[in-house]
């Protein structure tokens, strides 16, 4: 059984930067893509930043430049760097996996969350002015 564990949210003033950490335990096979995703209150969860087993990312527009997703393979880990935060940025940060069918097939749409099938507890992030 997968399960991933996010860490590493917390509060920090607009303009400052976070990473956000997701370990993956009992994931294996080498065909797989890994995001993170974002929901505020009263809104609907998002995707922010995907990453495939090939090492190809896709970013929200409202993150690109800001943001990068990275990962650590021999420690299963993702990662999420966040520079020059912003209020709106305020959400719960999810990490999210799935497998993957084909070699070097790429993620699915950020917008399909439904094709995401792994999915951590969730990390805060809060961004004040």
């Amino acid at each position: 059984q997968v399960r991933l564990v996010e860490s590493g949210g917390g509060s920090v003033q607009a303009g400052g930067s976070l990473r956000v950490s997701c370990t993956a335990f009992g994931y294996t096979g080498s065909n797989y893509c890994m995001g993170w995703f974002r929901q505020a209150p009263g809104k609907e969860r998002e995707g922010v930043a995907t990453i495939d087993s090939d090492g190809i990312t896709n970013y929200a527009d409202s993150v690109k430049g800001r943001f990068t997703i990275s990962q650590d393979n021999g420690r299963n880990t993702l990662y999420l760097q966040m520079n020059s935060l912003k209020p709106e940025d305020t959400a719960m940060y999810y990490c999210a996996a799935t497998y993957l069918r084909y070699l070097h097939s790429r993620c699915p749409a950020m917008e399909r969350t439904y094709d995401y099938n792994y999915w951590g507890q969730g990390t805060q992030v809060t961004v004040s002015s």
